[in-house]
């Protein structure tokens, strides 16, 4: 007998729908954006931050154990701000005081140039487009205005989801069907512990990167070298574009700085090759295949979440593209995905599952 099968009619509809629905969905994130974002980046702080709750819940009532984790993330994050805003506030007035000299500096490379045969514009004006610095001069304001209403909403969504969850974990236990939910309880286990591993792993290598820059600054005679080193600290959170801005702001300040473009040149340099040889090298030796993510899922996922929601799409793409290759792994239908995008975890020790382990909550009121 023989069996049924889709005609190619049929198939053809089904792909056709299945790109419109991906189209539709990709509209309504972009268009939700100013909702969405704050509403991402408080589900991933609340999976980084509910093991300690968890821990907390141990030794304490939940409620006491809920106000000593949102406190702790509001100090971390208050220390991190002003961290930045110092190492930034330190060297922008010198910086913009002496922004003259890269327009000396820049007319000597183009007469250099033009003595090779090679020609260039004469002027940074024939450069970059003025009007396009000023527009992004107020945008950038403009979104400075918002930060604060922006991460009091964050902070609310992150407090009403720790204060939720074991609620929540009690009402996927009563669902009637088990095995969706010890999938659902497997997943959101699996997803912290990658976060966790994730930002231990950022936070690891963004502590090298500074500690680098600030003895390249040392040794070459840089200014403000532990002030390069804190925004290189800073600036390694964003894959990518946190590391360019990082590596051009110290060089091109090395160029107002230094007599001879050869120092300027050799510090861009080195710079450069700490970024590269820690991104592409000691990083991934370090975190190894634990997150199950690809590279090209990382690049792809970092610069397709900048397009839809800027600067925090940066941040964002690769928990998200994490969270949802997790999902994927715990889905048969779509185990192919995971294992096309991803990579086999290594076997975790008994002491690695141990200190990754999310303990159960404790019922204390």
């Amino acid at each position: 007998m023989n069996e049924m099968r889709p005609s190619p009619v049929r198939s053809g509809a089904s792909v056709a729908v299945a790109l419109i629905f991906v189209l539709v969905l990709l509209f309504a994130i972009n268009w939700a954006g100013s909702f969405l974002k704050p509403f991402a980046l408080a589900l991933f702080i609340i999976a980084v931050t509910w093991p300690l709750k968890s821990r907390l819940q141990r030794f304490m009532p939940s409620m006491l154990a809920l106000a000593l984790t949102l406190l702790s993330t509001i100090i971390i994050f208050f220390a991190f701000t002003m961290l930045v805003v110092w190492g930034f506030s330190r060297v922008a007035t010198t910086f913009i005081g002496a922004a003259w000299q890269l327009q000396v500096a820049y007319q000597e490379l183009t007469g250099w140039l033009s003595s090779k045969g090679i020609t260039a514009a004469t002027s940074l004006n024939d450069v970059f487009n003025v009007g396009l610095l000023v527009r992004t001069l107020q945008q950038i304001t403009g979104q400075a205005s918002t930060t604060l209403s922006f991460w009091l909403v964050v902070l609310a969504y992150v407090a009403l989801g720790l204060a939720e969850l074991d609620a929540l974990r009690g009402k996927i236990d009563t669902l009637h069907n088990p095995q969706m939910a010890e999938t659902m309880l497997r997943v959101a286990r699996a997803t912290s512990r990658k976060f966790a591993r994730y930002m231990l792993v950022r936070t690891e290598m963004s502590a090298l990167t500074g500690f680098l820059f600030w003895a390249v600054a040392t040794i070459l005679g840089l200014d403000y070298a532990v002030e390069w080193g804190v925004i290189a600290f800073a600036l390694n959170y964003i894959p990518f574009i946190g590391s360019v801005i990082a590596t051009v702001f110290p060089a091109a300040y090395g160029v107002i700085q230094f007599e001879h473009w050869q120092t300027a040149l050799a510090l861009f340099i080195c710079l450069n090759l700490i970024q590269f040889t820690i991104g592409n090298y000691v990083e991934p030796l370090v975190s190894g295949s634990l997150l199950s993510i690809s590279p090209f899922m990382v690049v792809f996922s970092i610069f397709f979440w900048t397009f839809m929601w800027g600067l925090f799409g940066t941040f964002l793409g690769v928990p998200i593209a994490i969270a949802l290759l997790t999902i994927c792994e715990e889905t048969p239908s779509l185990a192919w995905l995971a294992r096309l995008f991803g990579r086999a975890p290594p076997a975790e020790t008994p002491a690695q599952r141990a200190v990754l382990e999310l303990p159960a909550p404790d019922k204390k009121g």
